[in-house]
């Protein structure tokens, strides 16, 4: 398989020639099916560039199915293990993907809702401004224990609040959009605003990123500009054409660390270290006092095994202990216990773990 390269072909044709479980990640951006039946005029009188192109048209809905259950199957197979795959699509498929991708074993993680701030309007008014479109995001299997979710940097790239379903972005216009003659080349050209917080989100630098239907190579220059690699399969020569233009003049992103390119360390990344380790290194010390929730009067001592004792007897993990304080099933007790410091001030026991492994 070759790495950072344009297959040009059927989807279907180059993906049985592709090795098993040989990508990381998958974007897909399937014809839409739009069933457009007739030209589209602004009131000035003036023809809508709408999405006519032969690629989108299917004879029936059973049509559809069998081509979207075909690379569905197909994509699959290539897929890692510990993959996942993004498809995009509007009202008039993504319902009819997202069964197909159930039925074929996939397990849905998400569906995000892209919120288009400047959609085209609805120039005939007898509907709402179809404003949205919709991404599913879903893993291969829903056995499946490891597949790669960049939470911290999400939650960086939203000015450190939680990352939501909803995103907020513009669609392609202005210099990023591909043109030929002076008119737009490909129809659904996606912004790259989209594909940013896609490849941020779901994959690491050098993960290698699929997308069956490149178009003019969106998912390419954004995976160029990250770090990653991709895998292009487009088979109008034009868009292949144009995408390989695009993607050559992108910088590649040489001599950067991970953390540049968007790899950020998370808990749930980190090595395991059990409360234990804390006596160990002698960042705590048997007999010292840890208060649950910042609250004094909520104290429980250290004991040498790296349990807590309560003043009334009671022992337990840190977890187990701060789920008797607060009354509920369970707790992360490394959130919730404090020590206090040289200073005297209360700071998380979390702190110290990190410490531990910062070194």
């Amino acid at each position: 398989m070759l790495l950072d390269h344009i297959y040009r072909g059927d989807s279907l044709e180059v993906l049985e020639t592709l090795p098993e479980r040989s990508v990381d990640l998958i974007f897909a951006d399937p014809p839409y099916n739009l069933q457009l039946r007739s030209e589209l005029w602004r009131p000035n009188q003036t023809r809508v560039d709408a999405v006519d192109d032969e690629w989108d048209k299917f004879a029936s809905f059973a049509e559809y199915d069998t081509f979207t259950r075909a690379w569905l199957t197909a994509c699959r197979r290539v897929l890692k293990d510990s993959g996942a795959i993004w498809v995009i699509g509007s009202y008039h498929n993504i319902y009819r993907v997202g069964s197909i991708m159930q039925d074929l074993g996939y397990w849905i993680l998400n569906d995000v809702v892209w919120v288009k701030t400047n959609p085209m309007p609805n120039f005939r008014g007898v509907r709402f401004t179809n404003a949205h479109e919709t991404l599913l995001w879903c893993k291969k299997s829903r056995d499946q224990k490891k597949y790669t979710f960049n939470y911290a940097a999400m939650k960086a790239l939203n000015d450190d609040k939680q990352m939501r379903s909803d995103w907020e972005l513009a669609i392609c216009t202005g210099a990023e959009r591909v043109t030929a003659q002076g008119e737009k080349l490909h129809t659904t050209q996606k912004p790259e605003a989209l594909l940013y917080r896609v490849l941020l989100a779901s994959t690491n630098p050098g993960d290698v990123v699929l997308d069956p239907f490149f178009g003019t190579g969106t998912t390419g220059a954004v995976a160029k500009r990250l770090g990653r690699r991709f895998v292009g399969i487009e088979r109008e020569e034009r868009y292949a054409e144009a995408a390989q233009s695009r993607i050559d003049a992108v910088s590649p992103a040489e001599g950067l660390d991970d953390a540049a390119l968007g790899k950020v360390a998370s808990r749930r990344s980190a090595p395991r270290l059990p409360f234990a380790a804390l006596m160990e290194s002698g960042v705590l010390l048997p007999g010292q006092s840890l208060y649950f929730n910042r609250k004094r009067d909520m104290a429980a001592t250290v004991l040498a095994d790296g349990s807590l004792r309560l003043p009334d007897g009671t022992r337990g993990s840190i977890h187990r202990i701060g789920a008797t304080l607060m009354g509920a099933p369970s707790c992360n007790g490394w959130d919730h216990w404090y020590f206090e410091d040289p200073s005297g001030n209360l700071r998380v026991i979390d702190d110290l773990r990190e410490q531990i492994r910062g070194g």
